[in-house]
C-alpha cells in the first residue's frame, strides 16, 4: 500500500485534490438537500419528482455526448473547469436564494436541474481528462483511483452534514455552502503550476469531428468491450438505492435508520475498492473481468442473505467490486486512448456511465415491485456476470490468435 498516495506528492495534484474534496462534500450535501426539499416540501413524497430531476441533470450527458467530448479535447481543460465549476456554483447559489426567500418552486428545481445537467455534460470529460494534465501517464491509474476515494467519502460525510445543517438551519443553507464549495475549486485552478502541466498537444480543426469519437471506438475492439462491460453493469447494476432501499423494506421490514447504515456501509466498501485501486501499479482487461466476476458474485450473496446483518457485509464487497471495475475501467479507457482522442472518448464512458443507469432503473424497480427485491438483485448480479463473460471471450480470442 506504499504507493497508494503517490500522486499525492505532486503540488498541482495535490492542490487539485484539496479543492475537489471540498466541493464534492457540498455536491453530496446539495443531491441530499434537493432531494428533501421536492420530497417534504414541494410535493408530498413524489419519488417520481425525484426521478425526472435525476433524468434532467443525466439527460444531457447523452443529448450533448459529441460536443462535450470535443470540447475536452480542443479546448485549454483548466480555463473549461473554470468556466463549468463556476456556472454550477451559480446554480447552486439561485436554488439557495429562491429557497431560502420562499420562491422555490418545483418547476424551478426542474429547471435548475436541467441547466446543471448541461454544466455536467461538459465538466465531467474535462474534468476526468484534466487528471492526466495533473499527473502525466504514469501516476493516472492511481490518480483517478484517488479521485474515486475523495468522492465515496464526500458520499458519507456529505449527507451527514447535510442533515445537520438541514435540521438546524434550514434547507436552503445546504444549497449555499454547497455554492460557496466552488470557491475551494476555483481557487486550486489558479494555484495551480502551470508550467509542469502535463497538456497534451489539442488536435488540429478538421471536418467531421463531432463524431470522430465514435469512429475512434469502432476501429479499437479494447475499447469497444470495456464500454460495452461499463453498458451492462452501470444500466442493470449500479442502481443500489433501489436494490438497497426495497431490501431495507420489503425482505427484512427495516427502517429509514437501517437504510441510511447500509448505505454507509457500502460507501465504506466503496472506499476500500477505490484504495486498492490506487495502490495498483498495473493496469490490464484482465483486472475488468475479474472485477464484474467479484461484482456479480457478491451481489448474488447479497441477494440470498437471510438477515440485515448478512446483506450489510454483502454489501461491502458489493462496494469493493464495484469501485475497483468502474476505477479500473475509467484508468484503462483513458490510458489507451490516444491523448488527443481522450476527451471525447471519456465523454463517451462517462455518458455510458451516468446516463444508462437512469434508464434501467425503472426497469430493476418494475422486477423488485413484480418479483422482489432479491429477484431484483438477481438480475445486477447476471449484469456482472455477461459482462465478465463478455470479456473472457475477448481475452480467450485475443490470446488464441497471439499463440498462431
Amino acid at each position: 500500500m506504499k504507493n497508494t498516495f503517490r500522486s499525492l506528492k505532486q503540488y498541482n495534484y495535490r492542490t487539485w485534490a484539496i479543492g475537489a474534496l471540498i466541493s464534492n462534500i457540498g455536491t453530496w450535501m446539495q443531491r441530499t438537500a434537493q432531494d428533501w426539499l421536492v420530497l417534504t416540501e414541494l410535493t408530498h413524497h413524489n419519488a417520481t419528482a425525484v426521478g425526472i430531476i435525476m433524468s434532467l441533470q443525466f439527460g444531457p450527458q447523452i443529448l450533448l455526448l459529441p460536443v462535450t467530448g470535443l470540447a475536452a479535447d480542443h479546448f485549454d481543460r483548466r480555463k473549461l473547469l473554470f468556466v463549468t465549476q463556476t456556472a454550477s456554483g451559480l446554480l447552486a447559489l439561485a436554488l439557495g436564494v429562491l429557497t431560502l426567500t420562499g420562491s422555490v418552486r418545483l418547476g424551478h428545481v426542474y429547471l435548475l436541474a436541467l441547466l446543471l445537467g448541461c454544466v455536467s455534460s461538459f465538466d465531467t470529460p474535462a474534468r476526468q481528462a484534466f487528471v492526466s494534465d495533473l499527473v502525466g501517464e504514469a501516476d493516472l491509474p492511481n490518480a483517478v483511483a484517488l479521485n474515486s476515494t475523495s468522492f465515496n467519502a464526500a458520499s458519507m460525510l456529505g449527507p451527514a452534514v447535510a442533515g445537520f445543517i438541514i435540521h438546524v438551519f434550514g434547507v436552503g443553507w445546504a444549497f449555499l455552502i454547497n455554492a460557496a464549495s466552488f470557491l475551494a475549486v476555483l481557487a486550486s485552478l489558479l494555484m495551480l503550476r502551470q508550467e509542469t502541466l502535463h497538456a497534451s498537444a489539442r488536435p488540429p480543426r478538421t471536418g467531421g469531428q463531432l463524431l470522430e469519437g465514435f469512429r475512434y471506438v469502432a476501429r479499437r475492439p479494447d475499447l469497444k468491450l470495456a464500454l460495452l462491460m461499463m453498458f451492462l453493469i452501470s444500466t442493470f447494476g449500479i442502481n443500489f438505492p433501489i436494490f438497497i432501499a426495497t431490501m431495507d423494506v420489503a425482505a427484512f421490514h427495516a427502517g429509514a435508520r437501517e437504510y441510511g447504515v447500509l448505505t454507509s456501509v457500502m460507501a465504506i466498501g466503496s472506499v476500500i475498492g477505490a484504495l486498492l485501486s490506487a495502490s495498483r501499479t498495473r493496469l490490464s482487461l484482465n483486472i475488468l473481468l475479474i472485477a464484474a466476476l467479484g461484482f456479480g458474485a457478491t451481489m448474488a450473496l447479497a441477494a440470498i442473505m437471510p438477515n440485515l446483518t448478512g446483506f450489510g457485509f454483502a454489501l461491502i464487497g458489493v462496494g469493493i467490486a464495484t469501485q475497483t471495475f468502474t476505477t479500473s475501467t475509467n484508468s484503462l479507457v483513458q490510458l489507451s486512448s490516444e491523448p488527443a482522442m481522450r476527451g471525447r472518448v471519456v465523454a463517451i464512458l462517462f455518458a455510458i456511465t451516468m446516463g444508462c443507469t437512469p434508464l434501467g432503473a425503472p426497469l430493476v424497480g418494475w422486477v423488485a415491485d413484480q418479483y422482489g427485491p432479491r429477484i431484483a438483485l438477481a438480475v445486477g448480479a447476471t449484469s456482472g456476470l455477461l459482462a465478465a463473460f463478455a470479456a473472457w471471450i475477448y481475452l480467450s480470442g485475443r490470446n488464441s490468435t497471439m499463440s498462431r
